[in-house]
């Protein structure tokens, strides 16, 4: 059964950093695509980093110069650095994983429905 478990979500206060991490399990090695989306209470899931098999990285406006993502494609995992976290980065956080490549990968980021695996979230909570 090919799954994707996210870990790492917690509570902190603005400023503080946390380090969310996809574990993936059962897949093929190095899936095309990878990324991070979140969704906050009462809105949209959103794209937050996208993460080729080559490395290649694009990034929510919002979120750059603060997170970074890197992933292993020998332990198929992904993890994600955030720091300077602000309220607005309040959300339930998920891992994504696709292999097809009839589109570029840093074209997906705020198209979630071209990802065809998914993780159950991790929830990520931001204090003024």
């Amino acid at each position: 059964q090919r799954q994707l478990l996210e870990s790492g979500g917690d509570s902190v206060q603005t400023g503080g950093s946390l380090t969310l991490t996809c574990a993936a399990s059962g897949l093929r090695p190095r899936p095309f695509c990878m990324g991070w989306f979140r969704q906050a209470a009462g809105k949209e899931r959103e794209g937050v980093v996208v993460i080729g098999a080559d490395g290649l990285t694009r990034y929510l406006e919002s979120v750059k110069g603060r997170f970074t993502v890197s992933r292993d494609n020998a332990k198929n995992s992904l993890t994600l650095q955030m720091n300077n976290l602000k309220p607005e980065d309040t959300a339930m956080y998920y891992c994504a994983a696709d292999y097809s490549t009839w589109d570029s990968c840093l074209s997906r980021l705020q198209a979630a429905g071209r990802f065809n695996t998914w993780g159950q979230g991790t929830n990520v909570i931001v204090s003024s």
